[in-house]
């Protein structure tokens, strides 16, 4: 009688700790990666998007019922599609997450430099590089952008 009554303890004992332990966090909807873009369907009859944190995703509605959404920054938020009466037709948490492979990431101190090594290292612009690195990498990129639509432009 007594090992029975401490088997109901141990079951209760477990059954309330248990309720009391933090929630496995729950998977995003939509998982993208920074600075990469993923097709989402939308349900018939959208009209109108909305982006909880425009610094995290950005979304846009393309014709055959798609959408796409890109990773702007490092996070989750949600997306909202409406249609014309502003009824909710769909509600998705977005998470953007980092590059899983192919970078590779150098700590100099407190400086940060990332780079895409497939199948060669060459510098890549990457949220979290330190100023000076960033602003370096961009500056090139920019003016490489800038001569190459130079280029493309016919002579007058």
């Amino acid at each position: 009688m007594l090992l029975g009554r401490m088997s109901i303890v141990r079951v209760l004992t477990l059954a309330v700790a248990s309720s009391f332990a933090p929630l496995a966090a729950s998977a995003a909807d939509v998982t993208v990666i920074l600075d990469q873009a993923k097709l989402v369907k939308l349900p018939e009859k959208v009209s109108t998007i909305v982006i909880g944190n425009p610094l995290i995703a950005d979304a846009s509605v393309q014709a055959g019922g798609l959408m796409v959404v890109t990773g702007k920054g490092y996070g989750m938020t949600n997306l909202i599609a409406l249609d014309r009466t502003g009824s909710v037709l769909m509600e998705k948490s977005v998470e953007v997450q980092g590059p899983r492979t192919n970078v590779v990431v150098v700590y100099r101190g407190v400086e940060r430099e990332s780079y895409s090594c497939t199948p060669n290292c060459e510098r890549r612009i990457t949220l979290g590089d330190s100023a000076a690195y960033f602003d370096t990498v961009i500056g090139q990129t920019g003016a490489r952008s800038g001569q190459a639509q130079g280029a493309a432009q016919p002579a007058k």
